[in-house]
């Protein structure tokens, strides 16, 4: 009778053990991506997409002055004899002369900005790039503290479409300057959040591409640009009433459909909801998560410690992103400075702009190549020496007479650009693998400041390159060198883990140097024997 108790008991103990519910298995949002999601499925590539479409309009708004800021051709009037289209328009009578496109087709028809007022020309394109430096840095704070990645892009969209229409009713110089800066403030949050955005959703070694895959579309917004400018050519105003419309119909349409960071919502202690995206994304990869996981605690146990710390109170980020940001300062004056210098080189504006448009596509293709096999590093430092070398032949093939264009030369500059346009996208990529996601955005925020700093000061030397063009090829040359000397001395990230504080980041790569040091022993003493 004992024995049967006995056994009866066994039996129930077995069968409660087996309808007991089984023990979660902590994994970090890295793993779960990596084991569970999928690396990078039909879900990422729909998310990337939607959340690259905003780089279109970020394109467009950044690059709008190279025609409603662009100084028209001009022509004598009727027969007047005091008139010659050999001589400088300084030099002419107020009535002699006229704009081949009208008053209203840029705003230096508008406000007569030649001349003595020649530098107020660039100071609209400067202020622009002003606001983006400091509106990097507000967005990058609201997206790693408060509203995350998907609201602050909605926020930045719906200012930059509200900026971008009031623009186009500017009364005087001031005025638009003004709102130009309002412009670049408001846009400045697209382009940091929406690349992090999409690498925080893929697998490492996904993460080189998908930023590209960014750039990509900022590229078409840039070909769509001169297609917008020429129907509203003889109108400026009309330019910036067009480029409006796309940030908002993207507002209203496409950004509910997005999806917030789970990353982020997991460092905030948002769990559930982080696993949520997770599950939605492994769904349409044709996967199922295990309910048996949970997202580890360990990132939140520390988020509140992780918070009194941020990017300057370690002394390794503190060079990190110092150097970065000197690096950036070059790569944007050269970038922006390059594609705005293009009516210096004596060519029609819509064929130039089409030209380094057209450049930007290889850019971008080489650029997602080079980076699923070769360094973070050495393709910046490649990149930008080949722009910086490029820049400074373009003087070599420059003609003696300003009238007469050079073929030579604008294949050099195209091919300058190109390489500029690729050293400026892979350093952003290499910003979002050197930090970690609670400092992530504000590092790249950080990056984005220096590089709307370099393009801040770049539209004044447009303005000095009309008058000697071959001064402003070589500063952009001299710069695009010394970026790309400056990063030699950080790690290299290429199929590294993105860590989620900086306390993780700080304690793993010190166990990575150690682990390291005694291999690299053995291999002197090998090559020594």
């Amino acid at each position: 009778m004992a024995e049967l108790q006995e056994l009866v008991f066994h039996n129930n103990t077995e069968g409660e053990s087996s309808n007991a519910a089984p023990q979660k298995s902590e994994l970090t949002v890295d793993e779960i991506i990596e084991q569970h999601v999928g690396s990078f499925g039909f879900s990422q590539l729909l998310h990337v997409f939607l959340v690259s479409l905003a780089w279109m309009f970020d394109s467009q708004n950044t690059l709008v002055t190279i025609f409603s800021d662009a100084q028209p051709q001009w022509r004598c009037k009727g027969s007047s004899s005091s008139c010659s289209v050999h001589r400088s328009i300084c030099e002419l009578e107020k009535g002699s002369w006229e704009w081949v496109g009208g008053s209203k087709s840029s705003t230096i028809a508008e406000w007569g900005l030649i001349c003595d007022k020649k530098f107020r020309a660039g100071v609209p394109a400067s202020l622009f790039f002003v606001g983006s430096l400091l509106g990097s840095a507000v967005h990058g704070r609201l997206a790693d503290k408060y509203l995350g990645r998907k609201k602050t892009v909605l926020l930045s969209c719906l200012l930059t479409a509200i900026t971008s229409f009031v623009t186009s009713f500017s009364p005087n110089v001031w005025v638009y300057a003004f709102l130009r800066f309002s412009n670049g403030f408001a846009r400045s949050g697209i382009g940091i959040c929406c690349l992090v955005l999409s690498t925080e959703t893929v697998g490492r070694k996904w993460r080189g591409q998908v930023g590209q895959y960014g750039f990509f579309f900022f590229t078409i917004g840039f070909l769509s640009l001169p297609l917008i400018a020429y129907p509203a050519r003889r109108s400026w105003r009309n330019l910036y009433k067009v480029i409006s419309i796309l940030p908002l119909a993207y507002s209203l349409l496409i950004i509910p459909f997005i999806s917030e960071s789970p990353r982020w919502l997991a460092i905030k202690g948002r769990t559930d909801e982080a696993m949520g995206v997770l599950t939605k994304l492994a769904k349409l990869n044709g996967k199922v998560i295990p309910t048996n996981i949970a997202i580890s605690n360990s990132t939140t146990s520390t988020r509140v410690h992780s918070s009194q710390r941020n990017l300057w109170s370690a002394k390794w980020a503190r060079k990190r992103i110092v150097t970065m940001m000197i690096a950036g300062f070059g790569i944007g004056f050269v970038y922006y400075g390059v594609q705005l210098n293009v009516e210096n080189l004596n060519f029609n504006l819509y064929f130039t702009v089409g030209v380094n448009a057209v450049m930007e596509i290889p850019a971008v293709f080489l650029g997602s190549v080079f980076l699923s096999f070769t360094g973070r590093r050495i393709l910046f430092t490649s990149s930008a020496f080949l722009a910086g070398v490029s820049c400074i032949l373009c003087i070599l093939f420059s003609k003696k007479a300003k009238s007469k264009a050079s073929w030579p030369q604008l294949s050099v500059e195209a091919v300058g650009f190109m390489a500029a346009s690729m050293a400026f996208d892979v350093l952003y990529i290499y910003c979002v693998e050197l930090f970690a996601t609670n400092v992530r955005n504000f590092a790249v925020s950080m990056l984005r400041q220096a590089l709307m700093l370099g393009a801040a000061i770049a539209p004044l030397l447009v303005v000095l390159g009309r008058l000697n063009p071959k001064l402003s090829f070589l500063i952009f040359g001299v710069l695009a060198v010394i970026s790309g000397s400056i990063t030699f001395w950080l790690p290299e990230t290429k199929n590294a883990p993105l860590y989620d504080t900086l306390e993780q980041q700080e304690q793993q790569e010190k166990e990575e140097k150690l682990s390291s040091a005694p291999e690299r022993e053995m291999e002197l003493v090998g090559v020594a024997t």
